[in-house]
């Protein structure tokens, strides 16, 4: 009869310190407690089973009684975690509750116990609670045993298990890893994806990416990893960091992809010729793996620190990793070619610099829908007319073709050139409307139609005058005298796009200082299954709860307001009539390894100068430098930093010149980790936000100055 040896007792505490069960251990319980009675009078047989699973190097358990109490040694502790010692002499169905009921876990432990019938199961996948939480699938081979007592009864359950093979375990997640590939667009999402896949499936020390320039110069790049590199979010939203080679580069995975030829190394100084660090010379073993793409030519390595034998499981599984690392590449590669002609495009006809006048501070940001291959229609503008007033316009041309994206050029011109003669907001939209009208009957469709929302500023007046053709209305932000911020609507006479059928009408309205107008297209409001009043509604309730007015914080803010994808462009223009004019000033960086401390030492004396307070200066200093180093190292040019301060904030912008159409934005000789840059500027201002330029991107971030 199963169980009559007595029950392995719940120990009374977890000793301190404890890493790992051993003799003493579990002799030092408390047994004498339990129905089982003290260790020395447990049943000869049983003491030597437990005798064997101490000194067993291999993971072993007993389940000891009815309750099956476990009882383990040092390779199972590591499998319990931070679950030992406090395990020990536990019942298993307690220490593993998340599990014990999947089929094929506890129920094989019990039959086992009341049956007396072996188990073995080769390769099964049993479900773990690991430390941090979540249950983990990890194959394991299992076999259970009945342990009997000296008359023969069955007095708990042995339990061998071992994990499988790391190939075995690393093949099973390659269906995760072509997952996580098929959702990449970029050569920098690929690489991401492929160094975290490569560097942890195989447990590897160092593991790299190479691919071909894709330019005439024959040239490579390469991003690696190693291991111990600390990767946190901000680093995931910057580009890799690339390192650039000649044509004849003596890279192993260079020469893995010129050839087209695995290599595999057990035992040397693989990296010799190309170390650049400590990392690199310590490599011993190194396997590197063409990526085998029909088009684009590269390659994927994986070293260790110590020799290494390269099984056949392993250079399989390498060779099969490498395959879809080759598809993934070629795919991003034509999306970056696709990409980057068709917003270069789009991005040349829209205004490079707006105005900047003493009262009125203008921002605009433009991000493209989810499909970035296709050029859109929306666009904005603002310019100074020659009555000294400022007009402003944001528009969406049908469509989301290369043929949107030049009659949005034409509308944009045409529409500049109308106000420029005669300013009177429905009139330009009027004479717009018979442009829009001449173009649709010179192309024979009737699908040719425009939104647009036109306004014209008096500064003097302190008052703004808009029209609009079935735009969404504008937006404005006012502040009470208490101090209050609220954001409401322009009651504007929408009336019907342009091209089918406009009827001019105007609205002239207050626009006072401290006042913001926002203009915005469809994409920023619209998304599935919510309706259009759900997102204009977010977008007021964000731009009132904004820190500042400052316009280019609320096109930051409003382009994020409603949650959710938008497969539409998003464009938003904001102009602030501010308070009191503001002080701003400009350096130009060099793209030289001094820049940054050369940015440090300006901004420190211009905003003393200014009497800024000096905890503000600091933190504005450490975030200037960090967003001036990122610049020069993902874009490999020089650099642009503004400084705009007004009595409420201060206002800091680095804009780099490098070419939207391409991806490698780092010329830097080393891969080592970079700092924490965007994580340091989210936590020290209020506000932050990158806007994409014509050429280049700009950072920027905001911080609220203490009242005087």
């Amino acid at each position: 009869m199963p169980g009559t040896v007595g029950r392995v007792p719940t120990p009374a505490g977890p000793v301190p310190g404890a890493s790992a069960p051993d003799d003493a251990t579990v002799v030092s319980r408390q047994w004498g407690e339990t129905t089982l009675g003290p260790y020395e009078s447990w049943d000869p047989a049983v003491r030597t089973a437990v005798d064997v699973v101490l000194a067993s190097p291999a993971p072993m358990a007993l389940h000891l009684g009815d309750q099956l109490r476990l009882l383990y040694n040092e390779a199972y502790a590591e499998m319990v975690g931070d679950r030992h010692p406090r395990a020990l002499g536990r019942p298993a169905a307690e220490v593993f509750a998340e599990v014990w009921q999947h089929p094929g876990v506890g129920d094989v432990v019990e039959h086992t116990y009341r049956t007396g019938e072996p188990f073995l199961e080769k390769e099964i996948p049993l479900p773990l609670h690991r430390a941090g939480g979540g249950l983990e699938q990890v194959v394991y081979t299992r076999a259970c045993s009945p342990v009997r007592d000296s008359l023969g009864r069955v007095a708990g359950v042995l339990s061998v298990v071992a994990e499988t093979s790391p190939a075995t375990r690393q093949l099973q997640g390659l269906g995760d890893f072509a997952a996580a590939l098929s959702g990449t667009l970029t050569l920098d999402d690929v690489a991401r994806v492929a160094l975290r896949y490569a560097i942890t499936s195989f447990d590897a020390d160092r593991v790299s990416f190479a691919v071909d320039d894709g330019g005439s110069g024959g040239g490579w790049r390469m991003v690696r990893r190693v291991r111990g590199e600390l990767v946190d979010e901000a680093d995931e939203r910057l580009p890799p960091l690339w390192r650039r080679g000649p044509a004849d580069w003596p890279a192993p995975a260079v020469v893995s992809a010129r050839n087209g030829q695995a290599s595999f190394s057990d035992d040397g100084q693989p990296l010799r010729e190309i170390a650049v660090d400590r990392h690199d010379q310590k490599v011993r073993a190194l396997a590197a793996v063409p990526l085998r793409a029909s088009v684009v030519r590269g390659a994927l390595t994986v070293g260790y620190r110590s020799p290494h034998v390269w099984s056949a499981p392993e250079r399989a599984l390498l060779a099969a990793s490498a395959e879809l690392v080759g598809q993934a590449t070629e795919r991003a590669r034509r999306f970056e070619t696709q990409h980057g002609t068709a917003q270069l495009l789009q991005r040349s006809m829209l205004p490079e610099n707006l105005p900047g006048l003493p009262r009125l501070r203008i921002a605009a940001r433009y991000d493209p829908g989810v499909d970035g291959n296709a050029a859109g229609g929306d666009f904005y503008d603002a310019f100074v007319l020659p009555t000294g007033e400022l007009g402003v316009v944001l528009g969406d041309v049908a469509g989301h073709d290369v043929q949107a994206a030049a009659r949005m050029g034409q509308v944009r011109a045409a529409l500049r050139a109308l106000a420029l003669n005669d300013p009177r907001p429905d009139q330009v939209l009027a004479g717009l409307d018979r442009l829009v009208s001449s173009l649709g009957a010179e192309s024979g469709t009737h699908e040719l139609f425009v939104t647009v929302a036109f306004g014209v500023i008096d500064v003097d007046r302190e008052e703004l005058t808009l029209a609009s053709a079935g735009h969404p209305a504008p937006l404005i932000r006012r502040c009470s005298p208490a101090g209050d911020p609220d954001a409401s609507y322009v009651d504007v006479p929408s009336g019907a796009p342009l091209g089918v059928g406009y009827r001019p009408g105007t609205r002239t309205v207050a626009f006072a200082p401290g006042d913001t107008l926002l203009l915005f297209s469809d994409g920023v409001v619209e998304r599935r299954r919510h309706g259009l009043s759900h997102g204009l509604a977010r977008l007021a309730e964000s731009v009132a709860m904004a820190p500042s007015g400052d316009p280019r914080s609320l096109c930051a803010v409003a382009s994020a307001a409603v949650p959710g994808a938008t497969e539409d462009d998003v464009a938003v223009l904001a102009v602030e009539y501010a308070l009191r004019p503001s002080r701003s000033a400009r350096m130009e960086v060099p793209a030289e390894p001094t820049a940054p401390s050369r940015v440090r030492h300006w901004m420190t004396a211009q905003l003393t100068e200014w009497q800024v307070a000096e905890s503000v200066i600091g933190a504005a200093v450490l975030c200037t430098s960090e967003l001036t180093t990122n610049a020069l190292l993902h874009a490999g040019t020089a650099a642009r930093v503004e400084v705009d301060l007004s009595p409420e904030r201060l206002l800091v912008s680095v804009a780099d010149s490098g070419s939207r159409g391409t991806v490698t934005r780092a010329r830097t000789e080393t891969l080592s980790s970079r700092g924490r840059g965007l994580g340091l500027i989210e936590e020290l201002s209020d506000a932050w936000g990158t806007d994409p330029t014509v050429r280049g991107s700009t950072v920027w971030f905001e911080m609220l100055l203490p009242p005087a």
